[in-house]
């Protein structure tokens, strides 16, 4: 089946069933919760997107739910040590993860050991669509179009800033190796923040990531956005190009990565359930369609549902890649 048209039919999927049995509330071992503080482990530092999801989310339920939800940071190995810490996690509705489609799907190709089982120890609770991560240069470089990036790769060694080691830009660049006789070094960082000032100050030749987070240094005239991937353009920069209409026909540059909710596996369904549903109901915030505004993504969460069978069918696609590029992390 096409992807986008699989994406279309789960974004529109209402859920009705399951969000109608929410109705009642939680039950026997799960009629206490919450009780005390949850904990919400963020795969990734402050100032990138993962983050400002998670904020945004948590601010809603600790209004919702009565208890605070507390936002702790974990970065490192492409999420990897946040998700060790979850899994160990009791599985209890007192601690959650929010983290991207690498720390599912890409780092089982990535690592050849790994202190979680992605299928095995975690819930889904609830996606977000990425949005679109643009390609972005320093605003002094003469590269204005993907095209004139890669043919400046042909001739030298250039650098590709990524916001984690085996990310979406991470693939990019071997993409580009692979295919297009490309020799892009991929530059990994943790997040975002510290990459954009990097490129900002020349230190790097391009770097791949968010828009709000590239949007201070894009209004002030440090950095110069030259394409974006998925099959549309972006609604926050409609005059830049996709890859695809720059004559890059590649799967990677068709497809989109997510930010997910996670609960330990086991926690008690009517706790998720819960979950998804005020998660779904938060997104109609000012807050949070302001974020949702400024990153360009679409506005209604996944369900956990939903969001579960998005990734079982697009999971394997993004392995099979990060399999076939031959990316590797060990």
């Amino acid at each position: 089946m096409n992807q986008s048209n699989t994406r279309r039919r789960l974004l529109g999927a209402t859920s009705l069933g399951a969000l109608g049995s929410l109705a009642w509330p939680l039950r026997s071992h799960a009629q206490a919760w919450p009780a005390k503080p949850v904990r919400v482990v963020v795969g990734f530092p402050a100032g990138g997107l993962t983050d400002a999801l998670a904020r945004a989310h948590c601010d809603q339920l600790s209004q919702r739910l009565g208890q605070p939800f507390t936002v702790e940071n974990k970065a490192g190995a492409s999420g990897m040590i946040a998700a060790a810490e979850v899994a160990r996690a009791a599985p209890d509705g007192y601690t959650f993860m929010f983290t991207i489609s690498t720390t599912i799907n890409q780092n089982r190709i990535l690592y050849k050991k790994m202190a979680y089982d992605p299928d095995r120890d975690f819930a889904y609770v609830s996606g977000f669509d990425a949005g679109h991560l643009p390609l972005a240069v320093n605003s002094a470089s003469p590269i204005r179009t993907a095209r004139e990036f890669v043919d400046l790769a042909r001739r030298e060694r250039v650098t590709l800033g990524n916001y984690s080691a085996g990310s979406f830009p991470h693939m990019i660049a071997q993409q580009l190796n692979k295919n297009h006789g490309a020799k892009v070094e991929p530059v990994p960082y943790k997040g975002e923040a510290p990459m954009w000032v990097d490129l900002a100050s020349g230190q790097i030749t391009a770097a791949v990531g968010s828009i709000s987070a590239l949007l201070p240094h894009l209004q002030a005239g440090k950095i110069r956005v030259i394409a974006v991937p998925t099959s549309t353009r972006s609604p926050r920069l409609p005059d830049v190009p996709t890859f695809e209409e720059q004559g890059f026909k590649d799967e990677i540059f068709k497809l989109q990565g997510w930010i997910g909710m996670f609960a330990p596996a086991k926690t008690p369904r009517e706790i998720i359930q819960r979950i998804s549903q005020l998660v779904q109901e938060g997104a109609g915030s000012e807050r949070i369609r302001q974020i949702n505004t400024n990153f360009g993504l679409r506005e209604k969460p996944w369900t956990a549902d939903e969001f579960e069978r998005l990734n079982r069918e697009i999971g394997p696609i993004w392995n099979n890649m990060a399999r076939e590029l031959g990316v590797s992390l060990d």
